[in-house]
């Protein structure tokens, strides 16, 4: 066997693990007496017109539209469609030959990332904290993962540590934002003293960075919160991009990648990412769920559950004494362990039923995340547990 394939699939990720165990936990206490805070799997359900657009799709009798194989790069009028909806709202020019439909945003940045990996010698940066498979998607594609430390006190960019970590071997730097698993949004400010960095460093490497944004939490921002489209900030942008989250789809696996005309050498770096999708088997993102995206492409389902889930759990666990970074966006909460070592303070949470992230996973040591994408009772009855816990230290 592949060693190192071996090692992944004999050691999942340890939010599967988490969540593994709890689903065992629940078995032997009943599911009302663990608060499972593990997976961002979306509590919110999918808008309705959806579901309606499905039955129509299913219901017109037309087994060929509704399930067989669209074009490799996806159905023409999905892809038409999304190019529509992104230019309304993000004053572009895009056509559906900028869009590449895949099976999610997991496929999107492994699409990607192959697609512009050469040797070993390429490095992909990644700003922590970051979601935790960059790293095995990376690698995967046969390029190097570096780490740039995150600004501990906004959990924003680092351009300190970005200055350290960057070399004429970086290829492209990972972006997302609203961020999993902080929750923050990164300024539009940053992101301009990003772009402005990278064309710098372009100029003196004498070669082309690009941003790959991953963006599936970008529909679910707070208050004043703004996510900026950085396709508009700089040109060398991809976008990977999922419904997932805004449309509370995650398992049906749809999503697309964006290649603006503007990003250098566009149309062969678009066939690059169609010779990835080729390479890697995901020659056809599901059909149905594409016909659907094309009746649906400018709808979200109700955010309004998530910020009422983010008010809560931030309120209350900051209430009883907590450290959290207050979420802008997405639907996860970082907050600081109350002991350094992070794995242990996890299993202590065990000992209340509550199941939480360490940090360590996410290039950053002394936190852990809350999926709060959670029934609200599932939030209200965790709160007397997470003051035992803060208790427990306490003595």
């Amino acid at each position: 066997m592949n060693k190192e394939m071996l090692g992944l699939g004999s050691n999942r990720s340890i939010i599967r693990e988490l969540f593994e165990f709890s689903k065992q936990r629940k078995l032997e206490i009943g599911a009302d007496n663990v608060y499972d805070f593990s997976l961002g799997n979306p509590s919110v359900k999918p808008n309705p017109k959806l579901n309606e657009a499905l039955i129509k799709i299913i219901e017109a009798g037309d087994d060929t539209y509704s399930h067989g194989y669209t074009s490799a790069p996806g159905d023409n009028n999905t892809r038409e469609n999304i190019a529509k909806d992104l230019n309304n709202r993000f004053k572009t020019n895009y056509s559906l030959n900028n869009i590449y439909m895949t099976c999610g945003a997991a496929a999107s940045l492994c699409i990607t990332l192959r697609a512009i990996t050469e040797s070993i010698n390429d490095e992909i940066l990644a700003l922590a904290p970051y979601f935790t498979e960059y790293k095995v998607f990376v690698e995967g594609a046969g390029a190097t993962f570096k780490v740039v430390k995150p600004n501990m006190e906004t959990f924003g960019i680092n351009f300190d540590d970005l200055k350290n970590v960057i070399n004429k071997n970086t290829k492209a730097i990972i972006v997302n934002s609203p961020n999993n698993p902080s929750g923050v949004v990164y300024t539009e400010a940053d992101l301009n003293k990003l772009a402005d960095f990278l064309r710098q460093k372009e100029k003196e490497y004498n070669h082309a960075i690009y941003i790959i944004c991953d963006e599936p939490y970008r529909e679910i921002v707070y208050g004043n919160a703004k996510v900026a489209h950085i396709p508009n900030l700089y040109d060398n942008t991809v976008v990977c991009y999922s419904y997932s989250k805004s449309l509370s789809l995650p398992g049906e696996r749809i999503g697309y990648i964006l290649v603006p005309d503007k990003a250098y050498d566009s149309k062969n770096l678009y066939l690059a990412c169609l010779g990835a999708g080729r390479a890697y088997g995901y020659v056809c993102a599901p059909s149905l769920m594409q016909h659907a995206i094309e009746l649906c492409a400018d709808l979200t389902s109700d955010m309004n559950e998530y910020q009422k889930n983010r008010d809560l759990i931030y309120n209350g666990l900051t209430k009883i004494g907590y450290e959290c970074v207050k979420p802008e966006g997405a639907f996860y909460l970082f907050m600081k362990a109350l002991e350094s070592d992070a794995y242990k303070f996890m299993e202590k949470a065990k000992e209340f039923n509550i199941i939480i992230v360490p940090s360590d996973n996410f290039g950053v040591t002394g936190y852990v995340r809350l999926a709060y994408c959670v029934s609200t009772k599932t939030i209200e009855n965790s709160l007397p547990a997470f003051q035992k816990l803060f208790d427990s230290y306490k003595k």
